[in-house]
C-alpha cells in the first residue's frame, strides 16, 4: 500500500509541471470568472514572495539552479493573467470597478488614490525601475558571470585533475566537482537568457495597460453608451490595478534574480553576510553617527531626523563594541584534548596494483582523452582494441589513461606493467606532416620526428594541410599520432599482454562454441600455463591466434607425446602453416625466400645437438658472419619489394628465429614443414655461401 502511494506521489510530481504549463496557456484562451482571477493573482503574488525568500536564504547560486525555468514560468503566468484580465476588463468594465475581481479593484484604488494621473505616473515609474534598473543590471551580471565561468572552466578542471592525481580526492568526488563546474556554466548561461523574459514582460505590461485604457474607453463609450468620465473612471482604474497587480510580482521576481546572480558563494546566507559585513564594524557606525550629528547641528537642517539617526547608529556601535570586548575577556572554554586516532592497520587495500597498459598525457593533451570534452582519442583507443582483437585473436587489456603534470605539456608516455616503454610528443590542434621519403617541397613549421616509426616530420597548422598533401607528405592529426604509436607498442608487446587471465578468458570464449575440445584438453591434459606459453610463443613470432580451434586440436593431438611448450609451438605453427604463408606472401604460388648454405645448416644442427637450443654453441666469428650476411640479405629482399623470409629445417628454426630477432627485426624464419603442399619454393638468396 505504501509503495502504491509513493508511486502515485511520484506520478503527480512528474505531471505537475506539464499540468501547470497547460493551465497557464489555457488562461490565455478560456474566459475566467472574477473570483478565479482573484485566486490566481493572489497565487502569483505568493509565488513571487516564495522565490524572493528562497533567493535570500541560498548560500550559493547553484542551490537554486532551477531559477531560470522558474523565471520563465512565472513570466508566462503573469502574461496569461494579463490576457485573461484584459478580456474581463474590456467585456465587463462598464459594470463597475469590481468587474475584474476584488484584487484588481483594491490595487487600483490603492495606487490611484483619487488621482488617475498620479496613479498612471507611479505605475510607469515602477515599470521603469524594473525594466531599466533591476532587470538590465541582473542581465549584465549574468552575462559577465557566464563569460568568466566559461573562461575559468579549463583551469578548474585541471585543478580537479591535479587533486585527483595527488590523492587528495577520489574518483567520485572528482566526478561531482566536474559536474558542478559544468552546471555552474549552464546556470549563468541560462540566467543570461532568462533575464530577457522579465524585460519583455515589462514592455508587455505597458502595452497591455495602454490597450486596457484606450480600448476600454472605446468599448465603454461606443458600445455601452457610457459618458466619457464614467468610462475613464472605470477602465483607467481597472487598467492601473491590473498592471500593478502584475508588476509588483514582476518587481519581486526581478529583485530575486538580481540577488541570485550577484551572490558570492559563501557559508552564510544573505542576512548573515549583510549584518556581519555592513553593520559588524563599530568604527564605521561611530563615524557615520558623527557625520549625521554634525549635519543635524547645522541651521536649517532637519535636526530631529539627523540627530535621532545619529544617536541610533552611535548606540548600535557602542553596543557592538561592548559585546566584542566581553567576548574577548571571556576565558576560553576548556576543551578536552582529542584522543589521538588509533593508527589504521596496514591492509591489502594499501597495496597498489600497477596498470597492465597505461597512457599518461601532459595537460595540453587532456582534451584528447577527456570524455566530457568528447575526446577523440578515447574513441580511437576503443577502435584500436577492437582492431587488434580481430587481427591477433585475443582482447588486450583496457588502456588506463591519466594526466601527468610531471610530463611536458605536449608529451605522452605509454607504460607497460607500470614501466614506461615509449614516449612521444603531440601538439593538440595541429597536424603532423610525415615525410615518407619522397616529397616535392618543404613546409614551414615545428620540426619533429614521427614517434611511432622515427620518420622526419613537421607540425603544421590546419591551413597547411592541403599543401602538405600536395607535396606528398602523410598528414595526420595529434590523436592519430598517439593512436598509431600506441597500436605499434601493443603489437610489439602482445605476448606480455596475454596474461593468465586473458588466456583463461580466451579459452572460456572458445568453449562456448567448442566445449568438448576445451574440456578434454585443459586442464586435464595440458595446464593453462602451458597453453599461455604456447600462445605467447606464437605472438612473439607475429603469428596470430585467431584460429584457436586448429591450435587446440593440434595440442590435443600431440600432448600425449610431449608437453614441452616449444615442441607444441612448432606443431601449432605447422598446423597454421597455410595461414602463416598467406599472411606473408598473400596468394602468390611461388615463394621467393632466403635459405642457409647446406654446410652452414649442418654446422648449426651439430651445434644444436651438442649445446642445446640456447644458440651459444656457435663460434663467435661464425655467429658474426651469420648475422652480417642475414642483415644484408634482408636489405636486398626489402629493396626488391619481397618479404624477408628465411626458410630453414624444422629442427633449427626456433633457435634461428630467437638468434636473429634483434639483428633483423623484419625477418621471418619459417620451416619447411610450414609450407603447404602445392606451393613452389624459389631460393633467391643464399646465406653463408660467400
Amino acid at each position: 500500500m505504501a509503495e502504491t502511494l509513493a508511486l502515485r506521489g511520484m506520478a503527480w510530481q512528474r505531471l505537475a509541471a506539464p499540468i501547470l504549463v497547460i493551465m497557464v496557456l489555457a488562461m490565455m484562451v478560456l474566459p475566467m470568472p472574477p473570483f478565479l482571477l482573484d485566486i490566481l493573482f493572489t497565487f502569483n503574488i505568493a509565488l513571487a514572495m516564495i522565490v524572493l525568500l528562497i533567493s535570500l536564504n541560498t548560500l550559493k547560486p547553484l542551490e537554486f539552479s532551477v531559477f531560470p525555468t522558474v523565471l520563465l514560468l512565472t513570466t508566462l503566468l503573469r502574461l496569461s493573467l494579463n490576457v485573461a484580465s484584459t478580456r474581463v476588463v474590456l467585456l465587463e468594465g462598464h459594470t463597475g470597478t469590481d468587474a475584474a475581481g476584488k484584487v484588481i479593484e483594491a490595487f487600483g484604488h490603492f495606487l490611484v488614490g483619487g488621482n488617475y494621473t498620479v496613479g498612471l505616473i507611479v505605475f510607469l515609474i515602477l515599470v521603469v525601475i524594473n525594466f531599466v534598473v533591476i532587470t538590465k543590471g541582473s542581465g549584465r551580471i549574468a552575462e559577465v558571470s557566464a563569460r568568466f565561468t566559461l573562461d575559468a572552466m579549463p583551469g578548474k578542471q585541471m585543478a580537479i585533475d591535479a587533486d585527483l592525481n595527488a590523492g587528495l580526492i577520489g574518483e567520485d568526488e572528482a566526478r561531482r566537482r566536474r559536474a558542478e563546474v559544468a552546471q555552474e556554466a549552464d546556470f549563468y548561461g541560462s540566467m543570461d537568457g532568462a533575464s530577457k523574459f522579465v524585460r519583455g514582460d515589462a514592455v508587455a505590461g505597458i502595452i497591455i495597460m495602454l490597450i486596457n485604457v484606450i480600448g476600454g474607453l472605446i468599448v465603454g463609450v461606443a458600445q455601452h453608451d457610457l459618458d466619457f468620465a464614467t468610462a475613464a473612471n472605470n477602465y483607467t482604474l481597472l487598467a492601473i490595478g491590473d498592471g500593478l497587480v502584475a508588476q509588483i510580482p514582476a518587481l519581486v521576481i526581478s529583485t530575486a534574480a538580481g540577488i541570485v546572480v550577484s551572490r558570492v558563494s559563501s557559508e552564510q546566507d544573505l542576512n548573515e553576510q549583510i549584518m556581519g559585513q555592513m553593520f559588524g564594524r563599530p568604527q564605521a557606525l561611530f563615524l557615520t553617527s558623527g557625520i549625521l550629528s554634525l549635519l543635524g547641528l547645522i541651521p536649517g537642517m532637519p535636526h530631529t531626523a539627523f540627530l535621532l539617526m545619529g544617536g541610533v547608529l552611535g548606540g548600535a556601535g557602542y553596543w557592538l563594541l561592548q559585546r566584542r570586548q566581553r567576548e574577548a575577556a571571556m576565558p576560553p572554554e576548556e576543551t578536552t584534548p582529542a584522543r589521538p586516532e588509533e593508527p589504521v592497520e596496514v591492509g591489502w587495500h594499501d597495496v597498489a596494483q600497477v596498470d597492465r597498459l597505461g597512457l599518461e598525457v601532459g595537460y595540453r593533451l587532456v582534451p584528447l582523452v577527456d570524455k566530457h570534452q568528447d575526446g577523440e582519442l578515447l574513441r580511437r583507443i576503443r577502435g584500436i582494441r577492437k582492431k587488434i582483437a580481430q587481427d591477433l585473436g585475443f582482447l588486450v587489456p583496457a588502456v588506463h589513461i591519466r594526466d601527468n603534470l610531471q610530463l611536458k605539456p605536449n608529451a605522452y608516455r605509454v607504460t607497460l606493467k607500470g614501466v614506461a616503454v615509449a614516449e612521444g610528443e603531440a601538439v593538440a590542434g595541429k597536424y603532423l606532416a610525415i615525410n615518407p621519403g619522397r616529397v616535392l617541397g618543404t613546409l614551414s613549421g615545428q620540426a619533429a620526428t614521427d614517434p611511432a616509426y622515427g620518420l622526419p616530420a613537421v607540425w603544421i597548422d590546419a591551413n597547411q594541410r592541403d599543401q602538405a598533401q600536395t607535396y606528398g607528405y602523410t598528414v595526420v592529426d595529434a590523436g592519430t599520432v598517439v593512436a598509431t604509436h600506441l597500436t605499434k607498442i601493443i603489437n610489439e608487446n602482445a605476448p606480455e599482454l596475454l596474461a593468465r587471465e586473458e588466456t583463461q578468458q580466451l579459452l572460456d570464449h572458445v568453449a562456448k562454441q567448442y566445449p568438448k575440445l576445451v574440456e578434454d584438453l585443459t586442464p586435464k591434459l595440458l595446464p593453462v600455463a602451458t597453453v599461455q606459453k604456447i600462445l605467447q610463443n606464437l605472438l612473439e613470432e607475429q603469428v596470430h591466434i585467431r584460429d584457436m580451434r586448429s591450435i587446440l586440436e593440434t595440442l590435443a593431438e600431440h600432448v600425449g607425446r610431449t608437453q614441452d611448450a616449444d615442441e607444441l609451438t612448432a606443431a601449432a605453427r605447422t598446423a597454421l602453416g597455410r595461414a602463416i604463408i598467406h599472411e606473408t606472401f598473400g596468394g602468390a604460388q611461388e615463394l621467393q625466400v632466403m635459405a642457409l648454405e647446406p654446410n652452414l645448416e649442418h654446422i648449426l644442427m651439430q651445434a644444436l645437438a651438442s649445446r642445446g637450443d640456447t644458440g651459444v654453441g656457435l663460434e663467435p666469428g661464425l655467429a658474426e658472419r651469420l648475422v652480417r650476411e642475414t642483415v644484408q640479405a634482408v636489405e636486398r629482399q626489402e629493396s626488391a619489394g619481397l618479404p624477408a623470409v628465411l626458410l630453414s629445417p624444422p629442427a633449427i628454426r626456433p633457435v634461428l628465429a630467437r638468434f636473429l630477432r634483434r639483428s633483423a627485426p623484419g625477418l621471418k624464419v619459417l620451416s619447411h614443414a610450414e609450407v603447404p603442399d602445392g606451393k613452389t619454393i624459389r631460393i633467391v638468396s643464399l646465406i653463408g655461401g660467400g
